[in-house]
């Protein structure tokens, strides 16, 4: 009943067979156009505050609800693949280093084993080890990152300052190594820049086992929390087989049960040699909050590897870390592809040479682009409340989309 309005009034049909069972009708009240189901367009982004960066979302809701759902990226576009053609193989390495801010030294590695492999170059084994060991601490530096401010967009502060303590720790020693604090630009073709610094090895150790302290107290203040467990269990379920379709890796991926990781399945650096310490972390549930546990459980692994490759370094003995180049550096002609497992999934650079000092053509495939994409098939049916959630559990920099 309606004190205005209108009401329809539809036949169900019958069902039961007990005496007096009658017809069943279902009345739908409303009031003047309220009645009929209206979608709306709603821009998240480009410039909302609870996107990552320059990211927008096109959604259609109907009511609450999302119905459709369309990244749309761009937005910070700055043509990197076309100014890897105008610059030399050295030159490029600082370009390939920015489009994701929290990985640079990830980065400039794929770049340079993509120049290494066209020139068929065995890089010193103690530049190996070192590689791994910085990779490692790259990874667990981006991995801090989002464990602090993932609880933070969902309304929980404190998690930002203990992951920001940790990072320190790790960023200093880094900072140390190379000379820079965000974008390393350590890696060079043929090896590493230059040696460590006298006792940095030390320093790196002790950094990693206050890091790995600090884990259970960030654990523990997050999944302990029954205002985050609610908010991220059973919310936002990627399917594998819509991880694969899309191509999304890293440990998005690894947290709908898609168990791949190029350090074990096709090893390259050290990895080979560290089988026992390299753990694959995977969960099923495909939720925000295995995909939290996974990144997690990821953080304290990359640092068993890290403590894994300063005792192997501590056994080589001392020697080069760099191949001596020629003032011009040119690539035979040809074409290769080099991939690796960045801290936020599958990078991979294809490369194309002419022969020239710069490559003819340089595609970056980045972990965030494909992963984002993902969010289409994900976000409709899930509640508007609910997207922010969604979208911070992804783990993307939004320069990495943007390449």
């Amino acid at each position: 009943m309606a004190e205005t309005g209108s009401a329809d009034t539809e036949t169900a049909g019958t069902f039961g067979t007990a005496a007096g069972a009658g017809t069943a009708t279902h009345t739908t009240v409303g009031v003047g156009g309220a009645a009929e189901s209206t979608d709306m367009v709603l821009n998240i982004g480009p410039q909302h505050p609870s996107t990552h960066g320059v990211l927008r979302l096109r959604l259609v809701l109907d009511g609450e609800r999302i119905s459709q759902a369309e990244p749309v990226v761009g937005y910070m576009h700055r043509g990197a693949e076309k100014l890897f053609e105008v610059r030399d193989y050295r030159q490029i390495v600082v370009l390939a280093n920015r489009h994701d801010w929290l990985s640079a030294f990830a980065n400039e590695l794929g770049v340079v084993l993509a120049v290494e492999r066209m020139l068929g170059m065995e890089v010193p084994e103690r530049a190996v080890w070192l590689r791994t060991l910085l990779a490692e601490l790259n990874r667990v530096l981006n991995h801090l990152m989002f464990l602090g401010s993932y609880p933070l967009e969902l309304g929980g502060l404190t998690p930002i300052f203990y992951a920001f303590t940790e990072r320190e720790g790790l960023q200093r020693v880094l900072e140390e190594v190379s000379g820079g604090r965000m974008h390393y630009m350590f890696n060079r073709v043929g090896g590493l820049k230059e040696d460590l610094p006298a006792g940095w090895t030390g320093r790196a150790r002790a950094a990693v086992a206050e890091a790995r302290a600090g884990l259970p107290r960030l654990s523990e203040l997050v999944l302990g929390n029954e205002v985050f467990q609610a908010r991220t269990r059973g919310v936002g379920v990627l399917r594998p087989e819509t991880a694969r379709a899309y191509g999304v890796s890293g440990p998005i991926a690894r947290a709908s049960g898609v168990d791949f990781d190029l350090r074990r399945d096709e090893p390259y650096l050290a990895y080979g040699e560290l089988a026992d310490t390299l753990r694959v972390v995977t969960r099923t549930e495909g939720d925000c909050l295995a995909r939290f546990e996974v990144l997690l459980d990821q953080t304290a692994n990359a640092l068993n590897l890290a403590d894994a490759c300063l005792d192997r370094l501590a056994e080589l003995p001392p020697g080069p870390v760099n191949q001596r180049l020629p003032k011009v550096l040119k690539a035979p002609e040809g074409a290769t592809y080099a991939w690796t497992e960045n801290p936020l999934g599958v990078n991979g650079y294809y490369l194309v040479s002419k022969g020239e000092k710069t490559p003819h053509r340089l595609k970056l495939r980045s972990a965030s682009f494909n992963n984002i994409q993902a969010l289409r098939e994900l976000l409709p049916g899930t509640l508007v409340a609910d997207m922010v959630a969604i979208l911070g559990s992804f783990f993307f920099v939004v320069g990495d989309i943007d390449k």
